[in-house]
């Protein structure tokens, strides 16, 4: 058999093969046409209804509405800037005025995938994308693709090009409060969408394919990569010349200035929004209507925001700091954040992650894991009344000290003020943060017991086993310190940090309701002697910058500061309220005032603590930390842990345990 005959019979059989596969396919086609025509959502009359999908609403906790998505402000296409138009069809669907709700080739692509390669894929014309609007339920599956396309040629047959395209425009998705081109134009430029120059419409034009990674207040050299894209989709598409797309390139972007017409507590509506989005898909949050009930508390929030505005404006001040910034939003200057949770049932109240949300959504409060310092000390002193059987009055000295690691170098920690007192009891070692005496107990108690300690207590994120953890070596949250001081604050019941109290979907049916349940963690008894020298911390130790600003009231808590002044905290709680404040620069670089002085935990997060506080407990009646039953107070000699009867004038008051 000749080559030139096995070549002819082989086309013979691709052939027939292929009107088989077709004539299966074709069969295949109509019977699943039939099957699911009868279950196909009706096309709204008119068509600008199709997005007229119930707002999604967040409330506060007091009921009162915090931030609202959907409920569109319609814009006719006559008043859509003409850029904007033709830099959405170029990236979107570029035959959009020629294909009749299907673009054949994308669709047998997408079909051939779909069967042959075990992944659903869907052509995504606009009258598509459109017709997805209709469908509550957004899972990828073949018969829900049929159907988006069978509704898809139903829109097409319908109404003209210029309603669907008028109605796709005032769909789009572009981020929160940012819903429609519309929206969008205002919220990012500040101007009706008629007016958007060919560089603000291209880079609107890239936000669809992923509003969180292309946000131009966050991540502007991606936005402008993105906006690149378009311009070259635009170039090809026949819209706009090689030259007037190289100078849109070089084209700088102005944004609205934003954040004082933002909505309440910005930084914890994304903590939440991100909840939601992860249970229950972004299309459901923010096209299904749903009843958010949140944690919130609309004041505690606002003086949060206040005390961190003011608080870094005074630090600004003390290391001479003005505030630079450039296009992207980004500030040459420190950060902070404040976390403030409801001790008794894990609520989340208020949460601040930085100095604009308009400037950076990068929430410090929850998504920047710092090094806490010696605020990681409480922990240490537990894991030590557990393991080892210490007291607040037991004695260790304080002097220069050396521990062998196995395989590396000797670890020699230092104390802060760089000098050693000799004998003193641990609640004096706790109260004044020396670092040798926590040194030598981690190196009996071991790293792995006081990391347990701290998962204990509710600290998620990783701590390496290395004897430094005592000192905070390891990053964690505001939000993990916060909830995890909340443990001891009370008394030893850990309850897990929430911010979403009930969700209902359109139609009133509840999808889920947060039912306050604490855990058993801890040993009252000895987080009590913990809490104890805590409360010690803020009334003569390093944290009494709290009282020198006028907060009166019984409180606990600790400060930390890092290595090269990169980090300070103060954690601190009253029986009902646990906040936790950081302020740092995201790069990493030292904190120092115009003098060369290294800021301090005291320093720099103490302050914005106090003015928290002092306003968030106004009018409350001073509550103290229950004792519980077990302990007995004795007051002792600093330096030998002595009972003192006589002269008090030098003692030290502990609380100790009564043996059983």
């Amino acid at each position: 058999m000749t080559l030139g005959v096995r070549v002819v019979r082989g086309i013979g059989i691709l052939v027939s093969l292929a009107a088989a596969l077709s004539g299966v396919m074709a069969i295949g086609t109509v019977l699943l046409f039939f099957v699911t025509v009868n279950d196909l959502p009706r096309v709204p009359e008119p068509l600008r209804r199709i997005i007229e999908t119930p707002p999604t609403e967040v409330f506060a906790a007091n009921g009162e509405r915090i931030l609202q998505i959907g409920g569109h402000d319609y814009v006719p296409l006559d008043n859509v800037s003409t850029h904007f138009i033709q830099a959405i069809l170029a990236t979107e669907d570029h035959r959009f005025r020629e294909h009749h709700g299907i673009n054949k080739l994308r669709t047998v692509k997408a079909l051939w995938l779909t069967l042959f390669a075990g992944r659903v894929q869907g052509a995504s014309t606009i009258t598509q994308q459109l017709a997805k609007n209709l469908f509550f339920s957004f899972e990828q599956t073949f018969t829900r693709k049929f159907k988006e396309l069978l509704v898809a040629l139903q829109i097409e047959a319908q109404f003209s090009k210029q309603e669907i395209l008028e109605a796709y425009v005032n769909q789009i998705y572009f981020g929160p409060r940012a819903q429609g081109v519309g929206a969008a134009s205002r919220q990012f430029f500040g101007k009706p969408p008629g007016q958007l120059t060919l560089a603000e419409a291209a880079l609107l034009a890239g936000l669809p394919k992923s509003p969180t990674r292309y946000n131009p207040l966050r991540y502007y050299d991606r936005a402008k990569a993105r906006q690149k894209v378009v311009i070259r989709r635009m170039v090809a598409s026949g819209f706009i010349t090689d030259e007037l797309a190289s100078a849109v390139d070089a084209e700088p972007l102005t944004f609205r200035k934003q954040g004082a017409d933002g909505a309440a507590g910005d930084y914890f509506v994304d903590w939440v929004l991100k909840q939601l989005e992860e249970r229950y898909g972004a299309q459901v949050v923010y096209h299904g209507g749903l009843k958010v009930t949140t944690t919130m508390d609309p004041h505690l929030q606002q003086i949060a925001q206040q005390a961190i505005e003011n608080g870094l404006r005074d630090l600004d001040r003390t290391m001479g700091k003005g505030v630079l910034q450039t296009s992207a939003g980004d500030s040459k200057v420190p950060q902070g954040a404040l976390v403030s949770v409801q001790v008794n049932s894990g609520a989340v109240k208020a949460m601040v992650g930085g100095r604009n949300h308009a400037q950076s959504e990068f929430n410090r409060a929850v998504e920047s894991n710092r090094q806490p310092g010696s605020g990681f000390k409480p922990f240490l002193y537990f894991t030590a009344f557990e393991k080892l059987g210490l007291t607040p009055a037991s004695v260790l000295i304080d002097q220069p000290i050396a521990i062998p690691v196995v395989g590396g170098p000797e670890w020699r920690p230092h104390n802060f003020r760089k000098d050693y007192q000799g004998p003193m009891i641990l609640k004096k070692a706790f109260i004044e943060s020396i670092n040798t005496v926590a040194a030598q107990i981690v190196a009996q108690t071991g790293p792995e017991a006081v990391i347990e300690t701290a998962l204990r207590c509710g600290i998620a994120s990783s701590l390496k086993p290395v004897f430094s953890v005592a000192l905070g070596t390891s990053g964690v949250s505001p939000l993990e310190m916060a909830s995890a001081f909340g443990t001891l604050a009370s008394g030893g019941i850990r309850y897990a940090p929430f911010g979403i109290w009930r969700v209902e979907d359109a139609y009133g049916q509840v999808l889920e309701e947060h039912i306050v349940s604490g855990r058993h963690a801890l040993d009252s008894r000895l987080v009590y002697q913990v809490v104890d020298m805590m409360k010690g911390v803020v009334d003569y130790g390093t944290g009494t910058v709290v009282r020198r600003l006028g907060f009166d009231k019984p409180a606990a808590g600790k400060t930390g500061t890092t290595n090269g002044y990169k980090d300070a905290w103060f954690t601190g709680f009253t029986p009902t309220l646990t906040t936790s404040v950081w302020v740092g620069y995201d790069q990493h670089e030292s904190m120092k005032d115009l003098n060369g002085s290294g800021i301090t935990g005291g320093r720099g997060a103490a302050p914005i603590w106090a003015d928290f506080m002092i306003q968030a407990t106004e009018g409350e009646p001073p509550r103290p930390f229950l004792q519980p039953a077990g302990i007995r107070i004795q007051r002792v000699d600093p330096m030998t842990g002595e009972s003192v009867y006589g002269d008090l004038s030098r003692s030290v008051e502990v609380s100790l345990k009564e043996d059983r």
